[in-house]
């Protein structure tokens, strides 16, 4: 259908995001799906059954705006065990439709016209398009290559009186790093006496390696007071397609962040909130994380030990980036669809993560997967 108006976009640079890109492609030629980060096996049944058994109660209806008050304490009791940080259930916990949306509002919540927010790239892709819709201007600086450090002088020399906002993410997609102490620490510096707002990405935040613990920004107090902390219930309970996500923040933050929220989703699913919230009284599940996805890494990262591509390191998040030089000098969007179409395995490009689509021939891979799913998927990788 065609339309006569005369329609100026909000977004005229941007597109389809690349997994929906990659994951159609990758379901046009019938390939193996490493590229969009979902696992293919089940959540727990034990959190199925919960969620049947709530449906059954009659919790279907809406729930309260910031979410069922069972799940925020939930929520506050866990991060108080794993992060000795106490946050009041009522005033600085938020249930939402997933972390994209939090972002989203966090994001919306703070930044005002011409305000600036420093994005450290390569970056998830929706945080550029909820910076420019609320007339924010993001101020880039890179991770170095191939190490994916921050460099910290380099944001030192970014900030200035417009600084609104930092964003960070750990562990990070799409590079798998994971912040230090260190990290932390300098964040917290030059932070201090400014009424800069930190927005930590920890979606990632349970899948950490060889040892590494999370070092979440409540656990500092100079970022704690400052701090949007976003998590994810889809990432740790192998259930995405729930969007179920929460926030963490001071309550003056909690405030303006649920002004945003209530008008653009009000709450998210009744019973899935009642399930979580017995659910998280197993602590069983996420501290046994690291191990379960410690051991997907190792036997991917073991299967293609013997290919062309150059294996970076993964400490944490479940993507496994691999060079390809020895393989191709395409750059890299055009050899991810190709390695779709032909080859029939898909990876997503890292250019795209970059605002001035970077490449250093580089792809990112999911191995959040079954055995037979990486078996399938390493026979092709060595092949090229």
């Amino acid at each position: 259908m065609e339309t006569t108006l005369n329609l100026t976009s909000k977004m005229p640079g941007t597109g389809t995001t690349i997994f929906s890109v990659m994951s159609a492609l990758a379901n046009e030629y019938g390939a193996v799906n490493l590229a969009q980060g979902f696992p293919d096996f089940n959540c727990p049944q034990k959190l199925i059954e919960l969620v049947n058994h709530y449906m059954q109660q009659g919790k279907n209806q809406y729930a309260p705006m910031p979410g069922v008050p069972e799940l925020r304490k939930k929520i506050a009791e866990k991060n108080l065990k794993c992060y000795g940080t106490q946050f009041d259930w009522q005033s600085e916990v938020t249930v939402v439709g997933g972390a994209t949306l939090a972002l989203f509002c966090a994001i919306s919540a703070v930044v005002k016209e011409n305000d600036e927010v420093i994005v450290i790239e390569p970056a998830y892709d929706s945080y550029i398009p909820a910076i420019t819709l609320n007339g924010g201007k993001p101020v880039f600086s890179k991770l170095k290559y191939p190490s994916f450090q921050i460099d910290w002088e380099e944001i030192k020399k970014l900030i200035n009186f417009r600084t609104r906002a930092i964003l960070i993410n750990s562990p990070h997609n799409p590079c798998g790093t994971v912040l230090s102490a260190d990290d932390m620490r300098q964040l917290e510096r030059l932070t201090e006496n400014t009424d800069i707002v930190v927005i930590s990405d920890e979606v990632y935040e349970h899948i950490l390696f060889d040892g590494l613990k999370h070092q979440s920004a409540c656990m500092y107090p100079g970022l704690v007071t400052r701090s949007f902390i976003i998590s994810s219930f889809g990432k740790t309970y192998h259930n995405t397609g729930w969007k179920m996500g929460y926030v963490l923040a001071p309550e003056k933050l909690t405030a303006e962040f649920r002004k945003i929220y209530q008008y653009v989703a009000f709450s998210t699913s009744t019973p899935v909130q009642y399930a979580f919230a017995d659910f998280l009284e197993d602590e069983a599940h996420y501290l046994a994380l690291p191990k379960f996805y410690e051991q997907k890494r190792d036997f991917f990262r073991n299967l293609i030990a013997g290919s062309r591509f150059n294996v970076l390191p993964c400490a944490g998040s479940y993507f496994q980036l691999l060079g390809y030089d020895k393989i191709s000098q395409d750059d890299d969007y055009s050899l991810a669809v190709r390695l779709t179409r032909e080859n029939k395995i898909a990876g997503v490009p890292i250019s795209v993560f970059y605002h001035d689509k970077t490449d250093n021939r580089v792809l990112r891979f999911c191995f959040a997967k079954n055995e037979e799913t990486l078996t399938k998927a390493a026979e092709i990788l060595c092949s090229l």
